[in-house]
């Protein structure tokens, strides 16, 4: 894990890191899902790989989650607390921006309500969903910052973004550095 970046804002971090999601020690990591909550390849088939089948078993029996909502499961055997498990839209579906931005401050608000300091999310749609990079890094940067200076309350204290390629990461900082 490498810190690519750090803000405060309202006296909270929000951080940018190289590396791997499952890997983070924080109270909750993100899982970029889809509507079923089947966690077959990306980053949900990392997490359910390294934390065990519990993962799938509850989310199965969640079942259907719809676009730019959030589900909240144990981890298994992952360091984190909890994974939320946030709904991102494919690309061509329509409203995908707005999809998108509600899937993020859905993950944050339900971290929050439930008491949690701090969140660590992946590029959501990013990757086999196709949602571009550089609009995909945009939009939860900017969501992300504006629900620390919008919820001052908030327990959160750290949100950070877990980056595992170098060239999604590039995008992120790039959102960082206007920050």
């Amino acid at each position: 894990m490498r810190i690519v970046a750090e803000r405060t804002i309202q006296k909270k971090t929000l951080r940018l890191v190289a590396g791997d999601i499952t890997e983070r020690n924080v109270d909750v990591i993100v899982n970029a899902a889809n509507s079923h909550l089947q966690h077959g390849g990306g980053v949900a088939g990392a997490i359910v790989r390294k934390g065990g089948p519990a993962i799938q078993e509850e989310s199965d029996r969640i079942g259907f989650v719809p676009v730019g909502r959030v589900a909240l499961t144990a981890t298994g055997k992952l360091p984190a607390k909890f994974v939320i498990h946030a709904v991102g839209p494919r690309m061509g579906e329509g409203d995908e921006d707005n999809k998108l931005r509600s899937a993020v401050v859905n993950s944050l608000r339900l971290a929050s309500e439930k008491g949690l300091t701090s969140i660590s999310l992946p590029a959501i749609s990013s990757g086999i969903f196709g949602f571009p990079k550089d609009r995909c890094a945009q939009i939860l940067v900017g969501e992300a910052a504006r629900f620390l200076r919008e919820n001052p309350d908030s327990p959160l204290s750290v949100v950070e973004f877990c980056i595992f390629d170098e060239l999604t990461l590039g995008y992120f900082k790039q959102e960082f550095d206007t920050i």
